[in-house]
């Protein structure tokens, strides 16, 4: 596995390699990333991963400074994965002008955007970057943050770059909780509480799969998760996916989206239901 931490070095590595598939990540690997490098590989003959935790993508009072980080331990697993070249940033060779931004104009506004203004631009910004540096042929996405999936899937539709984007499965412990570097901040206790999260969304699901209506099928689900002890609720929403409008009778396919405030840890969960 090549570890490189410039533009340069990366270009000069990625020159005639072949289909090149490409996982974007921050770091503090799990197996849901694991699982997007194991996807790329099967479809790829280079597979190439970013750890880089982006500024831009948070909020003054978000949690940057503290953010999982450790690099020995994301090497050693990305090599074990099978990963071909690690691309390592630091944020002076990421946002050397730092001149321009992307600005999302629809699907920001919604979901996690509304109680985090700014950040999806954030998001769209670096992978904007981290798409015109590595070029790949493909590019992989876990479908825990549902609604980076979809922004990530207009902006590439919209300024026409030349790459595919591959949805991948939420990956969860055994108890339904999906994994999340985030999860570390979590105590034993909450991390028990917190496995209602996805215990509450299939419930979600398989009420709207009966033909219960959408509001009818949010306010069970809001009650259920406020159930949850020392947790408050930031969102429980269900959308039209992947437009993230309003959810209606003519949606055919609908994402059940949810945001958890624990003490120290916020954390995002979501299914996706396809009528038919």
């Amino acid at each position: 596995m090549n570890i490189v931490t410039t533009p340069n070095d990366l270009r000069e590595l990625l020159t005639d390699v072949g289909t090149i598939g490409f996982v974007p990540t921050m770091g503090y690997l799990h197996e849901g990333h694991l699982s997007l490098v194991a996807a790329a590989k099967s479809e790829n003959d280079l597979v190439v991963m970013s750890i880089f935790v982006n500024p831009t993508q948070f909020g003054p009072n978000e949690d940057l400074d503290r953010y999982p980080r450790d690099f020995e331990r994301d090497e050693a697993l990305a090599r074990e994965a099978g990963v071909d070249v690690l691309f390592y940033p630091n944020t002076e060779t990421m946002y050397p002008l730092d001149m321009a931004r992307v600005t999302v104009r629809t699907g920001a506004d919604v979901l996690c955007g509304a109680s985090r203004p700014g950040h999806f631009d954030g998001v769209l910004t670096v992978v904007s970057k981290l798409f015109n540096l590595v070029r790949p042929t493909r590019a992989y996405f876990g479908l825990k943050d549902a609604q980076q999936v979809a922004l990530i899937e207009g902006y590439v539709e919209d300024y026409f770059v030349p790459v595919e984007i591959r949805r991948c499965p939420i990956i969860r412990e055994e108890s339904g909780l999906a994994k999340s570097s985030r999860n570390v901040y979590l105590s034993e206790t909450e991390t028990s509480d917190a496995s209602d999260i996805n215990r509450a969304l299939m419930e979600a699901r398989g009420a709207l799969a009966q033909g219960e209506a959408i509001r009818d099928v949010m306010a069970r689900l809001e009650d259920r998760l406020a159930n949850i002890p020392n947790s408050t609720i930031d969102y429980v929403e269900i959308k039209d996916y992947p437009t993230l409008t309003e959810a209606t009778l003519a949606s055919t396919e609908l994402l059940i989206a949810v945001a958890v405030q624990f003490e120290r840890a916020r954390l995002i969960d979501n299914v996706i239901w396809k009528r038919g």
